[in-house]
């Protein structure tokens, strides 16, 4: 049962890594296309973009809806990243260990 629970918090852990990632990347491109350097228009980076925003929009959500308007500035995405680092960092191993203790 041990390599099971060690296996799933490894999963989980890689995941919430490719989430942050993923806002990072989505943070970039949206300055890319805000200042010109690369179109929507074109296919590749629309689908990207669209892909992106699919994956963040439901963390980002209810951040952004908390947060107020900073004069055109999305911090949302900061702090999402602070969000999940803390539960990667404390959280993940203090349920790791409680299901370890627990299961055997």
């Amino acid at each position: 049962m041990a390599p099971l629970i060690g296996f799933v918090f490894f999963i989980l852990d890689a995941l919430l890594g490719l989430l942050v990632f993923a806002m990072i990347a989505s943070a970039i491109l949206s300055w890319l296309v805000a200042f010109d350097v690369i179109n929507l228009r074109n296919q590749f980076v629309y689908n990207v973009a669209r892909f992106l925003d699919a994956v963040t929009r439901p963390i980002l959500a209810p951040f952004q809806k908390i947060i107020p308007n900073l004069g055109g500035v999305d911090i949302s995405p900061v702090l999402a990243i602070l969000v999940i680092s803390g539960v990667q960092r404390y959280l993940l191993p203090a349920a790791h260990v409680s299901l370890l203790s627990l299961f055997g």
